[in-house]
């Protein structure tokens, strides 16, 4: 399957959540800005997956993304291609994008069964879990961060 065909429309993947949730298939989901995609995203997107049958991904709008104004300049990369990347990993199953700085509205459209964070979240700290079955935090890869990244590469150490 080509990675540009798990970029869905939110209409389309609605259609899809509930034939899964009528198959009795565990959705999970999670969401991030995904801007230079590195071994702790992919940590975080594998652990996501073992907790459920299809791993659906939202990505920050690049509008969404700036308005959580991560640094100067982000996202580094347009959605299209954060999106195409993280469509490219084996153990996403679907990537859909939402606009706000939060996927409440998009968890409530698809109810899923579980939600999955980053280690740097608490279950309090995300007011959108009420939409999903339950909330799993997934220890962060020590050392990796985009803006951790940015800075090596800008020799900000």
């Amino acid at each position: 399957m080509s990675s540009t065909t798990k970029i869905l429309p939110l209409k389309k993947l609605a259609t899809l959540r509930e034939l899964w949730r009528w198959e009795g298939r565990a959705v999970v989901f999670t969401n991030g800005v995904f801007d230079l995609l590195h071994a702790g995203h992919v940590k975080v997107l594998e652990k996501a997956k073992d907790s459920g049958d299809l791993l659906i991904v939202g990505i920050n709008s690049d509008r969404s993304a700036r308005a959580l104004n991560k640094a100067p300049g982000r996202p580094v990369n347009a959605w299209r291609d954060r999106a195409e990347v993280v469509a490219a990993l084996g153990c996403v199953d679907a990537v859909v994008k939402f606009d706000e700085t939060t996927p409440a509205k998009l968890m409530a459209r698809l109810k899923p069964d579980v939600q999955v964070k980053g280690g740097d979240y608490r279950p309090d700290d995300l007011p959108e879990a009420k939409h999903a079955g339950r909330v799993v935090i997934v220890a962060l890869k020590k050392g990796y961060s985009t803006t951790g990244l940015i800075k090596r590469l800008q020799g900000k150490r």
